[in-house]
């Protein structure tokens, strides 16, 4: 199947194209490059900088390339940032999804794998977090992914798509040749692997008073390349006419305390750490029930130890301390 990835130069959107490639499929990139990198886009994949906001020239590209199905990753995701500016975050995330499903209708495509979030669920009522959970986003950027799943659905039911969201908890650890490089940086694993290379000076630690074993919040780690299968998983179940959301996470969550120290058993680093206060919105415990896509798409996380998913993101982090450059 020939498959227009957006997004395709980010970090999980590269090791998706990659896993893509490795299973058959033909890879088409679409990434205007603002957060992503060149260098990350998998060699057997062609890359098209383009904005996915130009609906006519996303839908000539798929008619040239005999697209058959699309992943989309392209959107903005930092949650503090989305609350400054909810403006351009429904202009990129929700303007640029309706274009790319205009593109899609007009070249006959009619299946699509939406990257989404598990911030649609907002502060859970209890843990494990199934998909029938109540989904109440906390977020600008939550509700942007809650209004394109849907119209995701709509779009199954008036228009014969076949669609998949897919629902992450933490995304983390890296795949061979490629890692995760945002600026800025936000996420907890790089943040503290960047303190052990002397990057930064220290590890800040966001509220010590939760009602949780330490007292720091819980969060359910993800490998990228874990997350990577079950988007290949979902292309190759999706059918016209309906599509479905799935929780993709480990099903055990890891405090911060506990990742900090799993990073400094990893590095060998003497981390300097701060406490801080809580961050707004933040919830105590979030932890996916995954049970869905194991059903449903044969998906089960593989690599699902803390110390080797910080493992793997150390061998690229020292290999990489600038990732991909400038």
């Amino acid at each position: 199947m020939n498959v227009l990835v957006t997004g395709g130069a980010g970090y999980i959107g590269s090791v998706t194209a990659q896993a893509l490639l490795d299973a058959g499929h033909g890879v088409v990139v679409v990434d205007d490059l603002s957060t992503g990198h060149r260098a990350a886009v998998p060699g057997g994949a062609r890359l098209v900088v383009q904005d996915v906001t130009d609906a006519a020239a996303v839908a000539r590209l798929m008619r040239e390339e005999g697209v058959e199905a699309v992943m989309h990753f392209a959107a903005l995701s930092l949650v503090g940032e989305s609350m400054q500016q909810p403006l351009r975050y429904y202009r990129r995330n929700v303007g640029g999804a309706i274009a790319l499903l205009e593109a899609c209708a007009e070249a006959g495509v009619r299946r699509f794998v939406l990257s989404s979030t598990a911030a649609v669920y907002g502060t859970p009522a209890a843990v494990p977090i199934p998909e029938t959970a109540e989904l109440r986003p906390e977020s600008v950027y939550g509700e942007t992914k809650l209004a394109i799943e849907r119209l995701l659905h709509w779009l199954a039911a008036t228009q014969g798509l076949g669609y998949a969201a897919l629902r992450y908890f933490n995304a983390a650890g890296a795949a061979a040749g490629r890692g995760e490089d945002h600026r800025p940086e936000t996420h907890l694993i790089p943040l503290v692997l960047q303190a052990a290379l002397g990057r930064r000076d220290e590890v800040r630690v966001f509220g010590t008073d939760y009602p949780t074993a330490d007292g720091t919040a819980v969060r359910d780690y993800v490998h990228v390349e874990d997350l990577a299968s079950a988007h290949v998983l979902a292309l190759e179940a999706l059918r016209p006419g309906s599509g479905a959301a799935y929780n993709l996470g480990n099903g055990e969550g890891f405090s911060v305390r506990r990742v900090v120290e799993v990073c400094r058993e990893v590095t060998g680093a003497d981390l300097r750490v701060v406490e801080a206060p809580r961050r707004p919105g933040d919830p105590p415990v979030l932890v996916a029930d995954a049970a869905k896509a194991a059903a449903e798409l044969g998906w089960r996380p593989r690599r699902t130890s803390l110390e080797e998913i910080v493992a793997s993101a150390w061998a690229w982090h020292s290999a990489n301390p600038d990732g991909y450059g400038a």
